[in-house]
């Protein structure tokens, strides 16, 4: 079993984006819908595989158009795109 787990996390390691929750996720979600005027967030994950520790927090508008929006660590905007694949298009 401890062979299996282990394997697990190391398939994971390529993976650079993880999934964000708590506090954490709150500070993101509340500055995303800022810097685009409100929408409902979907997703948000950390992306370690630029090594800035930022996040990418994904999120649709009232109007239904989907956005991400990409904070460094302090939580400021560094830029925003539209989100070609959807929360559910993994």
């Amino acid at each position: 079993m401890l062979l299996a787990l282990a394997g697990a996390r190391i398939a994971n390691a390529g993976d650079s984006e993880e999934q964000v929750s708590g506090p954490e996720a709150e500070k993101a979600k509340n500055a995303a819908t800022s810097v685009v005027g409100g929408g409902n967030v979907t997703e948000v994950e950390r992306d370690d595989g630029n090594g800035s520790g930022a996040f990418e927090v994904e999120l649709t508008r009232d109007d239904g158009t989907q956005l991400e929006v990409h904070l460094d660590g302090d939580y400021n905007a560094v830029g925003q795109e539209a989100d070609e694949d959807g929360p559910n298009d993994d």
